[in-house]
């Protein structure tokens, strides 16, 4: 009887066990605290937790194959078990809602599921099933339809398959609410979901204060969100039809591991799971900088994050106050519209387009068709294409507000502005009486110029040397002084130690060669120990570099600013006399292709390392792309800037910019042949897609262990890229792969990032993928994109001065780090 007893028990227990490993709970049976149910592939699970330092328990939903609890949706969120019981129970009351209850016994639940009223809720075929989308659904055994979803009650996740926006005919409302804090998933103050008042867009806002919106769906994904157009990775989809209207995404991988994340301090962050690494990465951030900020500037005003001021004024207005520049206080018109013929419109590139609770859309008309429409109405004030593609008509009434300039993405807006404006802003490079008048001025300038040089010049050579040195002092008081704060949390205050030049003479042995690590165009880097024991990177810049005071305090405030793990942190400045020198952390590992391109020191460079390298790179440029303040394109990414630290991680930053030298396109490319993409080492332009093509460069080499500038196969023409492809074509693609890496390693892992590689370096800008969409395809085994015949850039002997035809003017002359508005 006793055996029995105890076989009954187990059997008990066997069951128990059983019924919450399953993924559905129904009127049968209740879930315990301590009992999870698990989606039917293992990708979700059900159960109580208590969120960080809280002794609160709370029923929620998590990733069940990932470590810790990434937690994406929550119950009873306003209603948590106190005093950290264990009592809690979850079960279908006798109305077949899903309820939760402080303990079995509790007559009254502290939270069940809304059912519609319509549904069938005494019928014992209910049950909920926990999908592996991460939806807990509830459904009729003999019907298909959802009766409930938790989909349709998010908290502060958005995961794939969910909708933000509402459903037409039941009034609900899909939206976001952030937590209040880390430790208390309650109800926050901060709210992302759709809003309706003009053309529908996303919004935050903090109570009923809008902070930041979307901008109009504009056919491909959201006019102020840059970036959302098709790629190979996600599919981003806004629906409005009769019964509801919403946005969307999914992932072409449904084994990717994303979430969309509303933080407690409001900010939307989507964020990817990494396998390799085991952490998630931060991929894109809203509110992202300054001029994300809703109504920023005011009426008629554009902001512009990298300007100084920030707002400005469109063309044809002026500041409201009477000032001369800033148009942060709102604008007002130089001339006054005419109407009719007496107006005209200028064009405004790569805009965000102003708020639209004033502005009426019809998708039957085109760009042309739209002016007319606009130039009938007195009152329109600005319109545009409603789609990339062109099509569809939007116009605005009254003020153009929450405007902001893109350096990639938005759309072309037309203001209306008197047509007197129109041949103001097109009379200095167009018409006879403009070029007569820009002569004019140009020979005036040049005559008061020459005068103004023969009669000062000795004055000037006089006082050159004492204005160079209270320019000095004025940068290094600038230098002391923090940094303006912008609304981001993650900016701190900025207060850079500034360095003798005695002590950095003593720290690095009076600059001795035996303590010099590397020289180029720019100067020479020295290993340093200060007096305290740290060892320290002395950047000391020639006289001859073309880097000027104001550019070096530039350089300086940037790099201060820039904190990621996977950048060389920088410690201090020295400006003292003719000397400027940048103080940064010491790579005890030297530089990538120190170790990368010597067979014997490369042996330790294992699959793990070199993929641990690449991602670290990918990460560190996908945060000066994207994540940092001002988006920053390094223009000299290559094995050489790639520092490492004792954990492999590590690169270097470059230098700012130079006064001959725009946001677009230069008249002077520097770089390093062999890392640049062929639109930059041949016309001047850059963008981050030149970034990428280094970085792709740079793959091929870590996989590799060969230059790619230096690589001779049995052809001299050939360079690593040309044999990368020659070896994807005839699908022997691991020949390529480092034989000093060792066996065995993942094959299917290592030809991935040898897809991306290659993909990088495709010879058109827009194939290439964005860091962010890398770091994705790195970490995941998702479709990668098929592969056209990639930029072979050299097709001579890379160290021919003729390597590119109509070349550049330096070869390894100097880093380059450009800083353009996002």
């Amino acid at each position: 009887m006793a055996s029995f007893i105890s076989l009954l028990l187990l059997f008990n227990l066997f069951v128990h066990q059983l019924c919450y490993a399953a993924d559905t709970i129904n009127h049968n049976n209740v879930l315990r605290d301590g009992d999870t149910l698990v989606s039917n592939g293992g990708i979700f699970a059900l159960g109580f937790f208590s969120p960080g330092n809280s002794k609160q328990r709370y029923v929620g939903i998590w990733y069940n194959k990932i470590p810790g609890q990434t937690v994406v949706w929550v119950a009873n969120r306003d209603n948590p078990i106190n005093n950290n019981s264990s009592s809690g129970v979850v079960k279908v009351d006798e109305l077949g809602k899903l309820a939760i209850f402080n303990a079995i016994s509790s007559p009254k639940p502290l939270w069940s599921a809304n059912i519609s009223a319509t549904a069938n809720t005494t019928s014992s075929t209910l049950s909920y099933k926990l999908l592996d989308t991460g939806n807990l659904v509830l459904r009729d055994d003999n019907q298909g339809d959802f009766l409930w979803q938790s989909f349709d009650y998010p908290t502060d996740a958005f995961l794939p398959g969910m909708k933000l926006g509402f459903n037409k005919k039941t009034g609900l409302s899909w939206s976001l609410t952030s937590w209040k804090s880390p430790d208390d998933p309650s109800t926050g103050e901060f709210t992302l979901g759709m809003d309706l008042t003009g053309l529908p867009e996303l919004v935050i806002k903090k109570a009923s204060q809008k902070i930041w919106r979307t901008g109009p769906w504009a056919g491909e994904g959201f006019n102020g969100v840059p970036g959302m157009g098709p790629n190979p990775v996600v599919n981003f989809s806004f629906v409005d039809n009769p019964d509801e209207i919403y946005y969307s995404h999914s992932y072409y991988n449904t084994n990717t591991f994303s979430r969309i994340m509303f933080d407690y301090l409001g900010f939307d962050r989507t964020l990817i799971w990494i396998e390799s690494t085991g952490r998630w990465v931060v991929i894109r951030t809203y509110p992202d900088d300054i001029c994300d900020s809703y109504r920023k500037c005011g009426a008629f005003g554009s902001c512009r994050p990298n300007n100084q001021p920030t707002c400005l004024c469109l063309s044809g207005f002026e500041p409201s106050d009477g000032g001369t520049a800033d148009g942060s206080v709102g604008c007002v018109r130089k001339r006054d519209l005419l109407c009719g013929e007496g107006d005209g419109f200028l064009k405004l590139e790569n805009m965000k387009f102003p708020d639209t609770s004033n502005a009426r859309v019809d998708m039957s008309l085109g760009i042309k068709d739209c002016e007319i429409e606009c130039r009938n109405n007195c009152s329109c004030t600005g319109y545009a294409s409603a789609y990339v593609n062109g099509s569809g008509c939007l116009v605005w009434f009254g003020d153009l507000t929450d405007m902001r300039e893109f350096t990639n993405g938005g759309q072309a807006f037309f203001v209306r502005v008197n047509s007197i404006e129109i041949g103001n802003s097109i009379v200095h490079s167009k018409g006879s009486f403009a070029k007569k008048k820009l002569v004019i001025i140009l020979c005036v300038v040049i005559v008061v110029g020459l005068l103004i040089f023969i009669s000062g010049f000795c004055y000037f050579f006089k006082k050159a040397k004492g204005r160079g040195i209270l320019q000095r002092k004025r940068l290094q008081k600038q230098l002391l002084k923090p940094s303006p704060e912008t609304n981001d949390e993650t900016n701190t205050k900025f207060e850079l130690p500034i360095f003798d030049l005695n002590s950095m003479m003593v720290a690095t042995e009076n600059f001795s060669l035996s303590n010099e690590l590397g020289a180029g165009g720019f100067g020479s880097v020295y290993k340093g120990t200060l007096c305290d024991g740290r060892e320290i990177a002395v950047k000391r810049l020639s006289k001859n570099s073309g880097q000027g005071v104001i550019e070096f305090k530039n350089e300086v405030e940037l790099i201060a600013k820039l904190q990621h793990r996977n950048l060389v942190q920088i410690i201090g400045c020295c400006i003292e006399e003719e000397e400027k020198m940048l103080i940064y952390e010491y790579m005890p590992n030297k530089s990538l292709d120190f170790l990368l391109f010597d067979q014997t020191k490369s042996t330790p460079l294992d699959w793990k390392m070199r993929s641990d390298i690449i991602l670290g790179i990918a990460r560190g440029v996908l945060y000066l792309h994207q994540d940092s303040t001002l988006t920053i394109i390094h223009r000299d990414l290559k094995a050489s800037n790639i520092l490492l630290d004792s954990n492999m991680n590590h690169f270097g930053m470059a230098r700012i910019f130079g006064s001959d030298q725009s946001q677009a396109n230069t008249r002077r490319v520097v770089g390093t042949y062999g890392y640049m993409s062929p639109e930059y080492a041949m016309d001047g332009f850059f963008s981050i897609k030149s970034d990428v093509f280094s970085f792709g460069v740079i793959l091929l080499e870590i996989i590799s262990g060969k230059k790619n500038s230096g690589f001779y196969h049995e052809d001299p023409t050939m360079n690593l890229i040309k044999l990368a492809w020659e070896l994807w074509k005839a699908d022997t693609i691991l020949e390529l792969v480092d034989p000093s890496m060792g066996n065995p390693f993942p094959e299917q892992e290592v030809v991935r990032f040898i897809q991306v590689g290659i993909l990088c370096v495709q010879e058109n800008a827009k194939d290439r993928p964005t860091m962010s969409d890398v770091i994705f395809m790195l970490g995941n085994e998702t479709p990668i994109p098929s592969l056209k015949q990639p930029a072979f850039v050299l097709t001579s002997n890379p160290n021919s001065a003729n390597a590119f035809a109509g070349s550049a003017s330096s070869v390894n002359e100097v880093s380059v780090t450009i800083i353009e508005g996002r």
